[in-house]
């Protein structure tokens, strides 16, 4: 039904203007009394063995909504009612900002991609704060923050870390985003000489502004040399972070079906053309650091084999978004229900236990 709805009625409403009715919808529904404990009931994830204790935390299922849907902290209540075992609110700046110029949000159907350069357009860490500070119980909620756009390079350190002192309390983990395309400058973060003193400061942030011990992840670009990702997995062991995401978007356009109009828009690119350098990435990631680090795997997500791939090549959590767009509301619970079965026709109890013994 949503396949047809998709294609009859969603493709002709532009990108942007879907996801705001979208963000809409689940507020509605989270304003209606027993709404959310009912969806709770009906799609969160229930099998204990996709249960993943990470980060110190007990998640109930691995697959989680990455970032970039709702950056501003307004329905993850809802998303994770809908069998999200976590959801990663933001990319949140330190300042609020309207983002690029529309469009800037592009469907790329052939290749069940997305291209976008939002621009990380959000009302800012202030509000975002305030709306996670009476958040209920239920939902893990991760948060991602970046930098302003009009902060210049050299002081971006102070507006991560004025994003991290307002954030951290309410964060069940932290996220330093180094690795968008839409923020002039900002993938130029992810040098380590650059990364050290930001990542530390961000650390010393949360410490000094949490009653507890935020953990604290990196996320990178699949378009880092492998060189690069390798100097990233070292300075994250050095520092103690708790874990690496891969990949955000890509830059890169090869081999796409979609019209060449589309296909040259700018922006980031996500969605099943980033599947195998998502997993490439996973796997020397995890070659790397042997299991040290938490590591979540991003990109190219779509189905609980694509989950289950990750799983076994290492990464201990899995985030989709553009498989949501494209699979629907339901799209986490169907997911959950197939890595179910997938598990139960397996040699493994846990998906720990097959996450442990990496193929």
């Amino acid at each position: 039904m949503y396949r047809l709805l998709f294609s009859l009625v969603i493709t002709r409403v532009p990108a942007e203007t879907a996801h705001h009715l979208t963000l809409r919808t689940l507020r509605l529904i989270q304003s209606v009394p027993g709404a959310v404990p009912l969806l709770r009931r009906l799609f969160a994830p229930r099998d204990p063995g996709l249960a993943v204790h990470a980060l110190g935390i007990d998640f109930p299922s691995p697959l989680g909504l990455a970032a970039g849907f709702d950056k501003d902290a307004v329905a993850y209540e809802a998303l994770g009612a809908f069998g999200f075992g976590h959801v990663e609110i933001g990319t949140v700046t330190g300042r609020p900002q309207p983002g690029n110029p529309l469009p800037r949000l592009f469907r790329l159907v052939p290749d069940r991609a997305v291209v976008n350069r939002m621009g990380f357009n959000n009302a800012g860490s202030e509000a975002a704060a305030r709306r996670l500070r009476d958040r209920r119980p239920g939902t893990i909620v991760g948060v991602n923050i970046g930098k302003t756009k009009v902060v210049p390079e050299a002081e971006a350190a102070a507006d991560y870390v004025a994003s991290a002192e307002r954030l951290a309390p309410y964060a069940d983990y932290l996220v330093v985003n180094v690795s968008s395309p839409n923020t002039p400058g900002l993938r130029n973060l992810q040098a380590v000489e650059h990364l050290r003193p930001l990542l530390s400061a961000v650390r010393e942030a949360a410490d000094r502004t949490s009653a507890r011990r935020v953990p604290l992840l990196v996320k990178i670009a699949p378009d880092l040399a492998d060189d690069d990702i390798d100097a990233v997995a070292d300075l994250a062991l050095d520092l103690g972070l708790d874990g690496v995401i891969a990949t955000n978007t890509t830059i890169g356009r090869d081999a796409l079906l979609s019209p060449p109009a589309l296909v040259k828009e700018t922006g980031g690119l996500s969605g099943a053309p980033l599947k195998e350098r998502s997993l490439d990435v996973l796997r020397r990631l995890r070659a790397r650091t042997g299991g040290r680090l938490t590591l979540i795997s991003v990109g190219g997500v779509e189905t609980a084999d694509d989950v289950w791939e990750r799983v076994r090549a290492g990464a201990t959590l899995v985030q989709g978004y553009t498989g949501m767009l494209y699979g629907g509301p339901l799209w986490a619970h169907r997911v959950n229900r197939g890595l179910s079965r997938r598990l139960r026709a397996s040699a493994f109890r846990t998906l720990d236990d097959a996450r442990r013994r990496v193929s």
